[in-house]
């Protein structure tokens, strides 16, 4: 790792117990006989949550890191323009999600809420890809959309593809003088049967007095105005029932102005039903173009999304900032399309270390970690934001056995009421299973396990100091057992040592067999510095392997598409053989909550 603004030098030559005396808040430097070579640095934090910098290339909101040690990156896929299906049926642009944000997601084939976990951006060649209903998505080439054959990337996609989803967005309405008078006019008459947020919207446009003929904006607001009077939505339809004839001649002129399809009827005493036609695509149309308050009254949750427009063109679009997210689903909406998020792509992976010797012998140990974490969290102007834990560095790792610090924040976050989730390699973490489990009845609590493989020997020699696969597998079914949901990462795949269809099938059949509920397979990444690292690694144990590493890795950090083609198709039938992949959903078992909260992935040591 390195020590920015934490060593008292550069000179990392010193005898490792000088090596952080410059660091704040020190209080001793220990090397304990059952850690050999690895020294302690105990420190008293002024801080232990965190809310990483914009500037962040990572873009955490949250994290907690109880200790320091390692550093990883990531890969992106979509413009940051590209507007995203929220919680509440509004629309948001991709760079201005943050973690914790609620979006929609799919279940098998229909809409469900889920948590954005985590939210990246990098600079990379772009594609945009146009569709007939006029949607335009800027993506890298290997993002995927869903087709109806199943997950297409960007590179693949063919003109006359069918993508799934919602139906395009349209842009909400402006709080213009016409929409205002439009709504302030259809909710005459109906404060007293108001909900909260149309009374708060009523009020607001009450202040600021305004006239204007009905055109656009009259008629958007007026929509507006009379769903969050009497309107609903009943079976997937967007409904207004009135006795107001006036009011439902008003709405229906409206709705045709916009092109809107529907039913009008008779409900006896005078009450007049306006029910809208053409399923989701148009209920949505609807909530966009009138915008109405009252999102309690909304809710997309099971409606099934449908094969929308075809593909016409693929073009490249230069290099551009790109984002991409995490979610508890594994998926979400983008300008109307279903996306898969980062962390399921094969070109996405984690791995960073220094390539000294810092990284397996200095660790920094915050002991106060848990009394400093309540404390910031009694604070009035914490929100109760998701926390992520595991994303820098692993709050499970060995130091865990000796300093028992995750306990006291695991409590913390669940007494404060702040959901939070943990990736790990660490077996540590079986002795906090009955508290996780306790914790989950209070907080949304997401766990994943990190397995790359399952060759013992190799293990030994790739991730030295490391908990053994059969011993995570076991920690995974410890969890299934306690009744929590527990992801695994398969990840880092090596090229030529883990990633045969015979290796692949085992790894996948053992991590069915211990209840995972979900396996996301992640290739190998080599950035700067472990680059050189695991090459010389390579050149000392695989030698053999040398001349195919460079043609997978000669042109950067990111395996050649070739290669990844190549995973792709091998470890996709085998994904969904076990029950992983989309069509066979139902495999999942029940947990405490509907979708994983799997934090962000990352590959951890390897060396």
């Amino acid at each position: 790792m390195r020590w920015d603004g934490q060593r008292a030098g550069g000179d990392n030559r010193r005898d490792p117990q000088q090596a952080l005396l410059g660091l704040d808040g020190l209080v001793r430097s220990v090397r304990p006989p059952e850690f050999s070579g690895v020294t302690f640095h105990e420190v008293r934090a002024r801080s232990v949550l965190n809310r990483v910098p914009g500037t962040s290339r990572m873009s955490f909101d949250w994290t907690v890191n109880p200790y320091r040690g390692c550093s990883h990156s990531c890969v992106y896929c979509l413009g940051g323009e590209t507007r995203i299906l929220m919680g509440d049926g509004r629309t948001k642009a991709l760079a201005e999600l943050r973690t914790g944000d609620e979006i929609y997601g799919t279940g098998p084939g229909r809409l469900v809420r889920t948590k954005v976990l985590a939210h990246w951006r990098t600079v990379k060649p772009a594609f945009r890809v146009r569709l007939a209903d006029g949607t335009e998505l800027v993506a890298s080439r290997d993002h995927r959309f869903l087709a109806r054959q199943g997950w297409v990337y960007v590179r693949d996609l063919a003109v006359g593809e069918r993508l799934l989803g919602t139906g395009p967005f349209v842009s909400p309405p402006t709080e213009s003088a016409g929409y205002r008078a439009g709504y302030l006019h259809a909710m005459r008459g109906r404060l007293a049967f108001g909900h909260a947020e149309a009374l708060d919207r009523t009020a607001r446009y009450l202040a600021e007095p305004s006239t204007a003929e009905p055109g656009e904006g009259w008629r958007e607001g007026f929509l507006a105005g009379a769903f969050d009077a009497d309107g609903g939505c009943a079976h997937g339809a967007v409904c207004v029932a009135s006795a107001d004839h006036d009011l439902i001649e008003e709405f229906c002129l409206a709705l045709k102005h916009f092109g809107f399809e529907f039913d009008l009827a008779g409900a006896g005493s005078g009450v007049r039903v306006v029910r809208l036609g053409g399923g989701l695509a148009e209920q949505l149309r609807f909530l966009h173009t009138a915008d109405p308050a009252t999102r309690s009254k909304l809710s997309l949750e099971g409606l099934p999304v449908a094969a929308g427009a075809a593909v016409v063109s693929v073009e490249p679009a230069g290099t551009k900032q790109l984002y991409d997210i995490t979610t508890g689903t594994g998926d979400f909406i983008a300008n109307g399309v279903v996306s898969h998020n980062c962390f399921a792509r094969n070109t996405h992976t984690y791995l960073e270390f220094d390539a000294g010797h810092d990284f397996d012998s200095q660790v920094v140990v915050k002991i106060n970690a848990p009394e400093v974490l309540a404390a910031q969290l009694r604070r009035p102007g914490w929100r109760r934001e998701h926390v992520a834990m595991g994303t820098n560095t692993d709050p499970y790792q060995r130091a865990e056995g000796r300093y028992r610090l995750m306990p006291g924040i695991i409590g913390a976050l669940a007494g404060s009421g702040t959901p939070f989730s943990i990736l790990t390699k660490g077996t540590t973490m079986s002795r906090d299973i009955p508290l996780l489990r306790s914790v989950s009845t209070e907080v949304d609590v997401g766990l994943a396990v990190s397995i790359a493989l399952l060759d013992r020997d190799l293990q030994r020699s790739a991730e030295p100091g490391t908990p053994s696969p059969q011993a995570r597998l076991e920690l995974v079914r410890r969890v299934r057992e306690a009744g929590l949901r527990c992801g695994v990462l398969l990840a880092p795949i090596l090229p030529g040592l883990t990633d045969s269809t015979e290796q692949l099938d085992a790894l996948l059949a053992a991590v069915a067999e211990a209840g995972a509920t979900s396996a996301t397979p992640l290739a190998l990444h080599l950035r700067p510095g472990a680059r050189e690292w695991y090459a010389r690694w390579l050149a000392r144990e695989h030698p053999e392997l040398v001349p195919r590493y460079r043609e997978i890795y000669g042109r950067g950090s990111y395996a050649a598409g070739r290669y990844q083609r190549l995973l792709t198709a091998r470890i996709g039938p085998l994904l969904r053989r076990y029950g992983f992949g989309r069509d066979d959903d139902t495999r999942r078992i029940p947990g405490p909550r509907e979708a994983d909260s799997a934090p962000q992935p990352e590959q951890m040591k390897l060396l």
